[in-house]
């Protein structure tokens, strides 16, 4: 992400808002996620200016973000929430989230879940099988609740996007498709304690076409006429998240109005209150990961690398994806240099940037890795025992910590 009004340099050296980054490194130790909360803010209130004409309701993805702080700040901002699991539903009620505005999605519920999400009272579980569906009129029944249901439709469009994060094609293991929806619905139907009043998609993530869009909506447009003539009333239309963000200035992302000029045309008269999943979008520029330079050393006089203290284990996202994330010195040094920037985990995989132009750090002093606020923490890991590090929440001048590092005594209590 390029630096903006909430990650930039005050004479040299990186703040967050009106925080020193490097004061909250040695104050807090590194590696050390360090959020903005007026990005946040920022972010879902431009989300919510760009669709103000259409009935509807966000509800952020707390899977990109699961910190209870941040999910606070959005509840607080008036955001309702998509969950994808138990623990993220508890979580989501921990932080004070009206079970009214959850939504649940997930490829394979179990009945604990299910049994969790009726008794909390969601607004609506989604299914994405037939034998989803039939699995919760019998968990309805056994509690003596109707389920309020809305049915994940596969609308067979490919999105340009990273292979492991498509999800729109019916070759994917999501939702159910588009050309056996009227079998669905017509077994549903059959069954007495459901209620499907919802019609949901999601075609992947960092979509940078709103065509893409278009196209999908169509199609459920297309589900939602087939579930009324067989006499189904549906309330709600979710048109998923994917939303893009800016991870490097060669390739910025698509603004949200963009995205706002395609769909409010074909949603505004479709008879639904329309809900929104935007996860990355909200969060991923609100965060930088702060981490420590260990140790340089060349290899052959040539190649130089740049070894930190975090690793693939608390930002996963290079080494899975391949994913671009900028990193900048937190304290201008006006020298740059080509280096490997990697991290101390057994595996040649553990690596944050290759062959990049990277101020010239010294051991000792700091880096910051931008973009850090979507699936970081959330896919962070023990691999090679390393401990989960703090992340701090920072508005204007004040600082909360919203998550400790894990201690040894954590790591080591279940066993």
């Amino acid at each position: 992400m390029p630096l903006d009004d909430f990650f930039r340099y005050k004479n040299g050296s990186l703040f967050v808002e009106n925080v020193s980054i490097e004061k909250l490194a040695k104050s807090h130790a590194t590696p050390l996620f360090v959020t903005s909360k007026s990005a946040i803010l920022h972010q879902y209130d431009q989300f919510e200016k760009a669709f103000d004409e259409l009935p509807h309701l966000t509800c952020y993805s707390v899977k990109a973000n699961y910190t209870i702080g941040v999910i606070r700040v959005l509840l607080e901002a008036g955001s309702g929430l998509d969950v994808n699991s138990g623990g993220e539903l508890a979580r989501a009620l921990k932080a004070g989230a009206s079970p009214s505005k959850i939504i649940m999605a997930g490829v394979g519920k179990t009945v604990d879940e299910i049994e969790f999400a009726l008794e909390a009272g969601i607004l609506l579980l989604k299914a994405e099988s037939i034998s989803e569906i039939q699995l919760i009129d019998k968990v309805a029944k056994r509690l003596k609740k109707r389920a309020p249901l809305a049915l994940r439709i596969t609308p067979n469009i490919t999105a340009e996007t990273h292979p492991y994060i498509t999800t729109g094609n019916s070759d994917k293991k999501f939702g159910i498709d588009e050309a056996i929806a009227d079998e669905s619905l017509r077994i549903a139907k059959k069954l007495k304690n459901i209620d499907i009043i919802g019609l949901e998609m999601h075609i992947g993530s960092q979509i940078f076409d709103p065509e893409a869009y278009h196209d999908a909506t169509l199609k459920l447009l297309g589900v939602k006429s087939l579930a009324e003539s067989m006499g189904y009333s549906i309330r709600y239309i979710d048109i998923g998240g994917g939303f893009p963000v800016t991870y490097t200035s060669e390739k910025p992302a698509t603004p949200i109005r963009e995205f706002s000029k395609v769909l409010s045309p074909l949603l505004k008269n479709a008879g639904a209150a329309i809900l929104f999943e935007p996860g990355r979008y909200l969060v991923a520029n609100a965060s930088v990961l702060v981490t420590k330079v260990l140790y340089r050393k060349s290899n052959h006089k040539k190649k130089q690398f740049i070894i930190v203290d975090a690793a693939m284990s608390e930002l996963i996202r290079p080494a899975l994806y391949g994913s671009h994330h900028d990193i900048v010195e937190v304290k201008k040094s006006g020298k740059k240099e080509i280096a490997d920037i990697v991290g101390p985990v057994c595996e040649s995989g553990d690596f944050f940037a290759k062959e990049r132009q990277i101020g010239a750090v010294k051991e000792g002093e700091f880096l910051a890795i931008l973009s850090a606020g979507a699936y970081g923490l959330v896919m962070a890991s023990n691999y090679n025992a390393r401990l989960k590090p703090a992340e701090v929440l920072v508005s204007g001048k004040s600082q909360t910590m919203i998550r400790k590092r894990e201690t040894l005594e954590q790591h080591l209590q279940n066993e």
